[in-house]
Parts: C-alpha cells; structure tokens; sequence
C-alpha cells in the first residue's frame, strides 16, 4: 500500500508539473463563467414575461396523471411519478410556486453541465497518462524500477480519476460564484417527496447530488479513454475514439431505442441525471439497473488495460 500511494503521489506531481494541466483547469474556469454569463445575457435579451406558474403546475400534472394510466409503467417508475405527482397536487394545494429557470437557486441546482466540460479535459489526461509513456520512451525507465505493473498502472488510473473529481468541484465552486454574481434568488420553493410526504430540498445537497451523477460521464469515457491508450499507445487515438462515442452516444441510442439491446449498451445509461430530469430515450430501465451496466463496462474496460499493460513486452 505504501508503494501504491508514492506511486499516486509520484503521478500527482507529475501531471500538475505540465503546463497543460494548468491550461486545462483555467480553461475550465472561463468556460463554466463564460456560459453561465452567456445564459444570464439571453435571458436579458429574451425579456420573456412571466406565466402564470399554476397554469405551468396544473399542465405538468395533468401530463403525469395520463403517464400514470399506462398499465406497462415498471414498480420504480409508478413510483416516481406518484411522487411527482404528490409534489404537483402541494404546490397548487398550498400555493407554493417553483424555482424559477432563471433563478440563482435554479443555476446552482443544474450542475450537470459541469460534467459535459469536465468530460472533454479529463479524457485528454486519461488517452495521454499511459500512451505518453511510450512516445516519449520513458516506459523503459519506468518499468526498470522494482515495482510490479499493475501498480503503475492502478497509480495512474486512480491520478486520472482524481483529476477529475478535482476538475468536477472547481467547477462547481465557480458555478456557485458566477451564479450569486449574476443572476438573483428566486422566490419559489424546490420541494421533493420522501416516500411520506412533501418537504422542501436543499438546494446544496441537489447541486451536489447532480455534480455525482453527471461524474459518472466522466469516470466512465475516461476509463474508456485509459483503456485505448494503454492498449495502441495512442494519445490521439484515444481522445478521437473517446470522444466519438461520448458525442454519438445519444444517437445511437435513438436509432436502437426500439430493440431490447438497447438497454445493455453503455451509450444507454452513461447519462445518469436523466433520472432526474425525466429526459430517458429508453423505457424500462431504473438507476440501479444502469449503475450494474456501467459496472459490467468498467471491468471490462480495465481488466483489458491491465492485461495488455502487464503482459506486454517492452524490448522492442
């Protein structure tokens, strides 16, 4: 164990000693301001005025009674949508309006556009973390020291995830900064139901919950990513083929929303803040469901890394 962590703290160092890194985190911190000061801008320059909300509540209410008549609804999902609506029936009930989209409440709770970003710039370390080592021929020096492989390897893998969660609570912090900066509270409520009645949520405890779902894009493609650098000795490889699939993902989803393979496609259940948004292509599937898929791809993805890491001959 204490090899292991010198190991970590040894790839650690490493990577923030690279220019790139730094690039990467500032670069994250513009594009997170940049795009909530972009969306405060459009709604300046939309000056939608304000709908009746309990139009807006009576509406999706309705919507979710019809939902509830479909006699194919699997036990998670009657579930959810009688919660939503008991929350519907309390806010028209007791006049409680909704979070406003535009509000600093509503900007803080939508933190899952931080993994859309955070994505692209960990993928980049995880194709090079490994790959890197073999176009810059230090794998020779690397794997000379009295240390087994698959320590390397977990070293670098564990460096890559940190990296990420890193990148994923910077962006959330600026989040946070940039929406008491521009935009105003709001005057409604975010209630939710807990299984015996409605109560209001924390908007700090949702953020985060939505920052954990999203991270799991994330700790997928970059797995995804590590792999195909540990296996051809690719960064770009990597970063091509990782970001292929993370931004065709959805599509083929679509295509294949009709066949029942769909369900086990990692495509299919990468994005897991649908289950809170309610925005899910395929029917049928539940949160633990898509967690023990994304499991099976996992293993998968490393058992590959590591048996082509640790086997491969290094003389050539």
């Amino acid at each position: 164990m204490a090899k292991l962590l010198k190991l970590m703290q040894n790839e650690w160092m490493k990577l923030w000693s690279k220019k790139a890194t730094w690039v990467m985190t500032f670069l994250l911190i513009a594009m997170i301001a940049g795009m909530l000061g972009l969306t405060k801008w459009m709604q300046t320059l939309n000056n939608i005025d304000e709908r009746d909300w309990k139009m807006d509540v009576q509406a999706e209410l309705t919507m979710t009674q019809e939902q509830l008549g479909n006699s194919a609804l699997v036990a998670s999902e009657r579930e959810e949508l009688e919660g939503q609506q008991k929350v519907l029936e309390y806010r028209l009930a007791n006049s409680v309006q909704p979070l406003e989209n535009s509000s600093r409440e509503s900007m803080i709770m939508n933190s899952a556009g931080i993994g859309s970003i955070a994505v692209l710039l960990t993928v980049i370390v995880a194709a090079g973390i490994v790959a890197s080592e073999f176009t810059q021929g230090t794998i020779k020096m690397l794997l000379s020291r009295p240390v087994k492989r698959w320590r390397i390897l977990t070293a670098k893998y564990v460096t890559v995830n940190l990296f990420g969660i890193l990148l994923m609570l910077i962006g959330f912090a600026v989040s946070i900064i940039c929406a008491y900066i521009f935009f105003s509270a709001g005057d409604g409520q975010e209630l939710v139901w807990n299984g015996k009645e409605v109560v209001t949520a924390s908007i700090w405890g949702k953020g985060l919950y939505m920052l954990l779902l999203s991270f799991a894009n994330v700790f997928v493609t970059a797995t995804f990513a590590f792999m195909i650098g540990s296996v051809f000795r690719s960064s770009s490889l990597a970063i091509g083929l990782s970001l292929f699939i993370y931004f065709t993902g959805s599509t083929v989803v679509l295509l294949l929303a009709r066949y029942e393979i769909v369900k086990y496609i990692v495509f299919t259940h990468m994005d897991l803040t649908m289950y809170e948004s309610g925005a899910m292509f395929v029917e049928g599937i539940t949160m633990p469901f898509s967690l023990a898929v994304l499991a099976v791809y996992i293993v998968v993805f490393l058992v590959i890394s590591y048996t082509t890491f640790i086997k491969r001959d290094i003389t050539a």
